[in-house]
């Protein structure tokens, strides 16, 4: 049953963020998850501060607070001061990220908060974290609940706004000429990312969150040239990484999260070289037969 709880876990959070990823993979901000997954960490420690608890909705709040600011930050860095998105994004999250460093060496250094727990997570523990009710009845891992909540929110997100998401990724002059806004819509993605990305890595650590946010979408991005077929084989491939990273860890008796990011990269690495359209190997071979047909 163990087995059961990591994997299902792990599957809402690969579906959850990959299709999150997809979005940001074609508006070439893919490595916004990995700088709002490291800039949360002031606002975990501040919520810590203000409120004296370290209830999981209160972190929650004050690192969602803290992510939707880093993309306020890096849109406004590459806007006012003219930077590249990559240069914005370093930026910001290297400063955030090492002042809540600080936050916690000086405030919270006596206090269970250290900002390697926040970050790695570890999803081998979560059948461990029960919801236990007050009459004693185990309702099953915390964390699933969490997780399933957040997929279905990010869920009927997309599909109620899927028309404008995709307008102002694929078309942002004819979205806005159309009357749809790509600054609305734009920070209610980042708003989304943000979210995920806070609910997720406290279970299953900020590396793992990065991972399947970027490698599943990138995968499927080779394999096709649909889009709404890029979201369905993002889903499939996020599920086969929580399966076959959970049985390969099992296997190497190593770590859970770190077999499934790996497991991410095979089927990358799998579909750079053999995607019928974009694979390397594909390529040189159609290469070397129209030079021989030549």
């Amino acid at each position: 049953m163990d087995a059961f709880y990591i994997i299902l876990t792990g599957s809402l959070v690969a579906i959850t963020c990959g299709l999150l990823g997809c979005f940001l993979v074609l508006r070439k901000m893919a490595m916004v998850g990995d700088a709002i997954s490291h800039a949360v960490l002031p606002g975990i420690v501040i919520a810590f501060l203000i409120s004296g608890s370290r209830d999981s909705v209160v972190m929650l709040l004050g690192a969602g607070a803290i992510g939707i600011l880093t993309t306020v930050l890096i849109e406004f860095f590459q806007k006012k001061g003219s930077l590249q998105t990559d240069a914005s994004i370093g930026v910001t999250f290297t400063w955030l990220f090492a002042l809540g460093v600080i936050l916690i060496s000086v405030y919270a250094n006596e206090v269970d908060l250290d900002q390697d727990c926040v970050l790695h997570g570890e999803i081998a523990y979560i059948p461990l974290d029960l919801w236990i009710s007050d009459s004693g009845l185990i309702l099953g891992p915390r964390v699933l609940y969490v997780s399933g909540t957040i997929f279905v929110i990010i869920l009927a997100f997309i599909i109620l706004g899927y028309k404008e998401l995709y307008l102002t990724t694929f078309d942002p002059a004819f979205a806005t000429a159309i009357g749809v806004s790509t600054v609305v819509w734009h920070y209610l993605l980042m708003a989304a990312v943000s979210l995920t990305t806070v609910a997720s890595f406290e279970s299953v650590g900020a590396i793992l969150v990065v991972a399947l946010m970027i490698a599943p979408p990138a995968t499927a991005y080779l394999l096709t040239e649909s889009f709404p077929r890029m979201l369905f084989i993002t889903a499939i491939i996020g599920i086969l990484v929580s399966i076959l990273g959970y049985y390969l860890a099992a296997y190497l008796d190593g770590s859970i999260a770190g077999a499934m990011s790996t497991v991410a990269g095979v089927f990358f690495f799998l579909a750079f070289l053999f995607s019928p359209t974009e694979g390397i190997l594909i390529k040189n071979n159609l290469r070397e037969r129209i030079k021989t047909n030549a």
